[in-house]
């Protein structure tokens, strides 16, 4: 999930907030750029504090990184920075309310499972397509394929902050316990479910799968691999799409390309889901997933994993999965750790994907400088400015292995995922398993992958944004439990279904169906 330099913290941990907040009539008279009373020298380039927010808590040793940070910005740039950092528990709604207050900040992360798709409709976010190309390091560091298809219509609505191309969900498994246990190859899900049913007869006190609140989304539709649909595993050609991070999901056609129609039906009409809320309701009972899933947090849980308390955890190709295993082995010394993608093929299986970026940093229309603020993206894509950001003071924080890798000596511990990732310049832990580098060397090549015919296709939520708002509810009523199996299935599912139709369904999936079409016919 995602930190570099300590044990990793989860994007997904939070629910996206998609209340009735608008920001339209107060963006009305609002500037793009530089507004009166910025900071800035005669010649006009803005001198400055820029204000950006971030996810999570002060790093360790902060202030001596941020200092040389600034004491760099200062001579390369002439301005300075000041993140704001606010907590993941607090961070969907803190952000959002700092875009509707007008408060002073220049950056923050934003996604679609965040509040983006109601900020780029209010018009709170700068279109940045125009910009990147104007700046050279920027543009050497993310691929244009990464832009076009992190695109919305013609416009860019962020920097996409991504160290691969694919974003692939899978797991992090104790291959100690594997080896232990007999399983010391795992290349097929029903290969890791004997693995987690051998964990929880022969382990008493660990157990096989932890999850959390927010992966806790993840286990039946939505990713191309949700981690608990057997038959996903095994074909790995459907995403979920929604108007917002946490409405309902629609499972396209799959000859929607070739037939010209994308018929999307609810994600319980897709191949496999019944299968798997089934398996997870039995996971659920038969004790091989926790029971505390909803009312547990990202930070929790992987401090389960962490303590040896669970035997597999969540896992994306973003390189960091290995970074636990450094308090794992203070916890249980000799603790081993794997990377596991359990498709039908392996890694020649060409899974779909659609290359969109699961975090961006966007900028505030009211910002004081939004050429600064890309100065700032083109400065962090500079390797020494991206080792000094993303891992701290050299020596003192970290030790370089070779020209890419890196060797952890603090807890310092920044979110580069939401100001500064840049592919080629992310450096492999120390830590990390021979598994883990092999899958993330993998998913950094879209070469490996089958691009998804609706890759840069991002729904439209203005025209059902009420049935939209009530669906969001009901999703989080019924669905969640649901997903985490702490609920009977069909019970669980014909409340869902009641509550989805009394929310709108049949409007959604037919603006989603105008919408997706038309995305088609124009492609």
């Amino acid at each position: 999930m995602s930190n570099i330099a300590s044990t990793p913290v989860s994007r997904r941990a939070l629910i996206a907030g998609t209340g009735g907040l608008t920001l339209a009539g107060m963006l009305a008279l609002a500037g793009c750029s530089n507004e009166p009373g910025s900071s800035a020298s005669k010649s006009g380039k803005f001198t400055g504090n820029l204000t950006f927010l971030l996810p999570g808590t002060i790093p360790t040793g902060w202030q001596n990184v941020l200092g040389a940070v600034n004491k760099q910005l200062k001579t390369d740039l002439g301005f300075t920075i000041q993140p704001q950092f606010i907590s993941w528990a607090d961070y969907a709604t803190q952000s959002l309310l700092k875009f509707t207050s007008g408060a002073n900040f220049d950056t923050a992360l934003q996604a679609r499972w965040l509040n983006m798709t109601q900020l780029v409709a209010d018009k709170a976010l700068v279109d940045v397509s125009g910009k990147v190309g104007q700046y050279k390091n920027l543009s050497a560091t993310v691929d244009s394929k990464i832009l076009e298809a992190n695109k919305w219509g013609e416009g860019l609505y962020g920097i996409p902050q991504v160290n691969s191309a694919a974003r692939l969900h899978h797991f992090g498994i104790r291959q100690d316990l594997a080896d232990e246990l007999g399983f010391s190859e795992i290349t097929d899900f029903d290969t890791l479910e004997r693995f987690w049913y051998a964990v929880k007869q022969k382990k008493r006190g660990v157990i096989p799968f932890g999850l959390n609140t927010g992966s806790g989304r993840n286990t039946v539709f939505g990713p191309v691999t949700p981690t608990l649909n057997a038959w996903a595993w095994d074909n790995p050609n459907a995403f979920g799409w929604s108007f917002t991070g946490d409405s309902m999901l629609f499972a396209f056609a799959q000859d929607a390309a070739t037939g010209g129609s994308s018929n999307p039906v609810p994600f319980w009409e897709q191949e496999g889901v019944m299968d798997a809320l089934n398996r997870v309701r039995k996971y659920n009972q038969d004790g091989i997933i926790n029971r505390d899933i909803l009312n547990l947090d990202a930070k929790a849980e992987q401090g389960l994993f962490s303590a040896g308390k669970t035997a597999t955890t969540w896992a994306i190709t973003d390189g960091t999965t290995s970074n636990f295993l450094t308090a794992l082995r203070k916890a249980v010394p000799g603790a081993q750790m794997a990377n596991v993608a359990p498709l039908r093929g392996g890694l020649s299986a060409k899974p779909l994907q659609n290359f969109q970026a699961d975090n961006f940093t966007v900028l505030n229309t009211r910002g004081q400088s939004n050429d600064a603020a890309m100065a700032l993206q083109d400065w962090a894509s500079i390797k020494k400015n991206y080792d000094l950001l993303n891992y701290g003071i050299e020596g003192t924080d970290w030790a370089a292995q070779g020209d890419d890798g890196v060797e952890v000596k603090s807890a310092y511990n920044f979110p580069g995922f939401a100001l500064a990732w840049r592919a080629p310049l992310f450096r492999n832990p120390s830590t990390m398993s021979p598994t883990e580098k092999t899958i993330f060397e993998w998913s950094k090549d879209t070469e490996n992958f089958t691009l998804d015919p609706f890759a840069s296709f991002i729904p439209d939520v203005e025209p059902v944004k009420t049935q939209n708002t009530q669906m969001s509810a009901a999703m989080t009523q019924y669905a969640k439990p649901l997903f985490a199996g702490v609920v009977d299935v069909n019970k669980g599912l014909d409340n869902l279904k009641r509550a989805a139709d009394r929310a709108g369904l049949s409007k959604l999936q037919a603006e989603m169906a105008k919408q997706a079409d038309a995305y088609i016919k124009k492609k």
